[in-house]
């Protein structure tokens, strides 16, 4: 077995496995009234978005599930800016329901760009469902329909978020230590990366 265990890069939990699904239950089945009687696309975003989208569609009933990936990262812990579209979706949308599901919300930018896209598309609505919403780190407008948790600006890992593609297993939701991702600046009280 490893020396190394990841429960020990964790500062603190801020939301733990039954807060989690508790959260997707109460989504699901408000998604699932909100949506009665259509069949809307699930689209969930990559690679972050794939637990939550599973626990909440668990409590609504007919849907079809796309993915999509975009970046504005590319591995490190602050935004870039740029948005690039790594993974398109292959269902003709025009007319659609569309129901994006996020791990977080924090710039707006990979948001924004992927409602501008669907909406040039024709989908008929586009509704964001996320786990996180981080509105203290909003550079764009950019709503979050469903809201999970709002989350503090700090740097979260857990439950499908990741720091350079670990972490992304663990049941819960918490805060990265701050010497685990910028071990330079540990004494530093202001180093809050966005997400």
């Amino acid at each position: 077995m490893s020396q190394w265990d990841m429960n020990n890069d964790i500062e603190r939990v801020l939301y733990s496995a039954e807060d989690i699904a508790a959260a997707a239950k109460r989504i699901g089945e408000e998604l699932a009234r909100d949506y009665e009687g259509r069949t809307p696309i699930i689209l969930s975003v990559l690679k972050g978005a794939a637990l939550w989208t599973v626990d909440v569609m668990r409590h609504m009933q007919y849907s079809e599930v796309e993915f999509i990936n975009v970046s504005s990262y590319n591995g490190g812990v602050a935004s870039s800016g740029e948005v690039k579209l790594v993974t398109d979706i292959t269902s003709d949308i025009k007319g659609r329901d569309i129901i994006i599901m996020e791990d977080i919300v924090d710039t707006g930018r990979s948001l924004r760009f992927m409602l501008d896209m669907l909406m040039e598309r024709g989908a008929k609505s586009v509704k964001v469902a996320s786990l996180l919403d981080k509105k203290d780190g909003r550079v764009v407008e950019a709503n979050v329909d469903y809201i999970g948790f709002d989350v503090p600006k700090e740097f979260v890992v857990g439950y499908g978020l990741d720091y350079k593609d670990l972490y992304r297993n663990l049941p819960y939701v918490g805060v990265l230590k701050l010497e685990v991702y910028a071990p330079e600046h540990q004494d530093v009280v202001d180093i809050t990366p966005e997400h």
